[in-house]
């Protein structure tokens, strides 16, 4: 053997060591870094789009774009009769509604029976509840999921956006964000 192939030979018997290494060291910084599970919406700041949803169960009126902008902050909560963590978050938002916040629902693809039963079992702390069939509105206004619930300033301009359930650790901050939202 030529010691150019014993080179070549050792060369190749170290590779999948240094490939093993490059994994690993890549496996722990992920394990170190600081998770930031933030989404942040590029729709914060700007005004709701235009809309107008139909009623989506008896005893509430439907909600449009104008139902927002009558000087008043407020909540506008994106929800489900099926969605499990927005059974979770009920309480809140009943607390929310309690301290004299005023929470506007969409009812993301659900049925008017289901949706009863839903606000039956969990409570009901809508103000106006609007049927999203097709889930146009949700789409428009960069809802990836339910729940998701949105600070509206009383211009209409969304000013804030919390992902997933509210939990009671949440509500001093949704709070806050109204205040901010009516200054």
């Amino acid at each position: 053997m030529t010691e150019a192939s014993v080179k070549r030979r050792s060369w190749a018997l170290w590779l999948p060591l240094v490939v093993f290494g490059l994994f690993a060291a890549l496996f722990l910084w992920g394990l170190v870094r600081t998770k930031d599970d933030t989404v942040p919406s590029r729709l914060v700041g700007r005004p709701l789009p235009a809309f107008d949803l139909p009623a989506a169960t008896d005893g509430k009126p439907g909600l449009k774009h104008a139902d927002l902008a009558d000087g008043k902050p407020r909540l506008l909560n994106v929800f489900a009769s099926w969605c499990i963590p927005c059974a979770a978050e009920a309480p809140q938002l009943a607390r929310l509604a309690a301290a004299g916040v005023e929470v506007e629902g969409v009812a993301i693809r659900d049925h008017r029976e289901d949706l009863a039963a839903f606000l039956q079992r969990n409570g009901n702390p809508y103000h106006r509840i609007g049927a999203d069939d097709l889930g146009k509105l949700q789409i428009a206004i960069g809802s990836s999921g339910v729940p998701e619930t949105y600070v509206i300033d009383g211009k209409g301009v969304i000013r804030y956006q919390h992902i997933g359930d509210i939990t009671p650790d949440d509500v001093p901050r949704l709070q806050a964000k109204l205040k901010e939202a009516g200054q």
